[in-house]
């Protein structure tokens, strides 16, 4: 299957990513088909040098059936080759683990009581059910 992805370059701590078409099976910085353009993370988003796109070749690929990887479809999306994709699920690491375990149990001792409450609320219903039959 042929990925559209992003290959390292550049050295320690200073990565440069060029955006390749490869064989899924190839490694990451390994054997490529072409060179579709370049990434470079270290740039403020607000300058145009930070990724480069061939647009041609680019459409060329996506329509023969390549997939991109979530980072590619990121780029793409942005530029507008495709549809934005949606966000995926982004854990709140940063915060330490003690703090978010907190967090966690409030939402939860909440949602006791609510659902207590619906409890109390549907008890009054079926009896006035009741009384209506009788």
């Amino acid at each position: 299957m042929l990925k559209l992805r992003l290959s390292r370059g550049g050295t320690k701590k200073r990565p440069v990513y060029k955006i390749v078409v490869a064989e899924s099976r190839f490694a990451r910085d390994g054997r490529f088909i072409e060179k579709l353009g370049f990434f470079n993370p270290l740039l403020p988003k607000e300058k145009k040098e930070r990724i480069g796109l061939e647009s041609e070749r680019i459409k060329y690929w996506l329509s023969q059936g390549a997939q991109p990887t979530t980072r590619v479809a990121r780029i793409l999306g942005e530029n507008n080759f495709i549809p934005m994709p949606k966000s995926g699920n982004n854990p709140n690491k940063a915060i330490p683990k003690k703090e978010r375990n907190k967090e966690e149990e409030s939402p939860k001792e909440e949602a006791k009581p609510a659902a207590e409450a619906k409890k109390e609320e549907a008890k009054p219903a079926a009896e006035a059910k009741k009384e209506e039959g009788k």
